[in-house]
């Protein structure tokens, strides 16, 4: 007897739930829990089902296609730990974080590795024993420094999510494209002001009131893919920038691993750029 996550997405027509929770009777199967949503302006039905039970995962997957619209997307999944590696540059916060909640048994992942651009934050990774692999960008062209990296990340098998804690190059669309909608990264949300070096400074100079950050799929549009989490923390005339900075890293470290542990769950469905959570 296992548990298994059932994730439909499929165009709106009357009595979906009533025609899959038949097909999940009819196989002998416990509903732990069932979340739908419509998007009645796109005719989108989405639902995220998990079931208890002793399952054929073709033939429950085969039932329930047989009972919903054309073109509909059904994955049955059993839970299980996700492969995730782990892109940084040089700030250890969003990093850290994810480490510590891994180490701690927070999250359903294998951490693979950790691949920099620096060697800075290798002492840091090594004390979790977790492999680090460091690609340097110097004397590179960006898509040579770019395919060493795919080369690095392709020596690891069945790789689920590539994980952007504050890596701070921009990615060309050929390494978007070689992963594509299993790239998530985190950015202060200021954008698209204040872009470029201390984006908090410029804020402060700005007398800003919100601080917060972003947590989204890559795509080709910079820093524009589809929003997964996000959270934003009010400040005042007495924030330093310097206060502004730690707060707004605070932020990001938690909205990084909230949109993680989202995707880790297989609780976000991705469409017209933007994102169902459950």
């Amino acid at each position: 007897m296992s548990k298994y996550r059932v994730l439909i997405d499929a165009n709106d027509e009357k009595g979906l739930v009533y025609k899959v929770s038949t097909i999940f009777y009819e196989h002998d199967l416990n509903i732990i829990s069932n979340s739908e949503f419509v998007d009645k302006d796109n005719n989108k039905f989405f639902m995220r089902s998990v079931v208890d039970g002793a399952i054929d995962k073709e033939a429950l997957k085969t039932a329930i296609e047989a009972v919903l619209p054309e073109n509909s997307s059904i994955k049955v999944i059993e839970p299980k730990k996700k492969n995730i590696i782990i892109m940084a540059t040089k700030e250890l916060h969003a990093l850290g974080d994810i480490l510590i909640r891994h180490e701690s048994g927070e999250l359903e992942a294998n951490i693979l590795a950790v691949i920099s651009n620096y060697d800075i934050l290798e002492s840091v990774v090594s004390k979790f024993n977790i492999p680090y692999i460091t690609i340097s960008h110097e004397n590179l062209e960006r898509p040579e420094h770019e395919n060493k990296i795919i080369e690095a990340i392709q020596n690891y098998k069945d790789v689920d999510y590539i994980v952007l804690a504050k890596y701070m190059r921009i990615l060309t669309p050929n390494f978007v494209k070689a992963f594509e909608d299993k790239i998530i990264n985190i950015h202060h949300s200021f954008l698209p002001a204040f872009i470029g070096a201390n984006p908090y400074k410029q804020a402060y100079d700005r007398g800003v009131k919100i601080i917060g950050a972003t947590a989204h799929f890559v795509n080709n549009n910079l820093d524009e893919g589809p929003i997964i989490a996000q959270e934003v923390k009010h400040v005042n005339h007495a924030y330093s920038w310097k206060d502004m900075q730690r707060s707004g890293r605070d932020v990001e470290k938690v909205v990084l691993s909230r949109a993680l542990k989202l995707a880790l769950e297989d609780r976000i469905f991705v469409y017209a750029n933007k994102t169902v959570i459950f």
